[in-house]
């Protein structure tokens, strides 16, 4: 369970970054990797209550973190 939640953090903190970088987004590298963290934090604890999986721990991070990257800033823009 540990080594898992470890990996989501680390793989939303690259998909994060590599969203910043490419022009994904605009918000900033460190909100960027903050939204993803939470994002694929939120999910993570959503897959142990209720067992929600897309796959494997690798592309729910993945799926979580660009789905909390096309939530959340598009709430704040005009």
């Amino acid at each position: 369970m540990f080594p898992s939640m470890i990996g989501t953090v680390v793989i939303a903190g690259i998909v994060g970054y590599l969203s910043e970088r490419s022009g994904f987004t605009r918000n900033g590298i460190l909100p960027s990797i903050i939204i993803c963290v939470g994002g694929a934090f939120l999910f993570y604890f959503v897959q142990i209550m209720f067992g929600i999986r897309f796959g494997s721990p690798g592309v729910d991070a993945i799926l979580s973190s660009i789905g909390a990257l096309l939530i959340v800033p598009t709430h704040w823009r005009r």
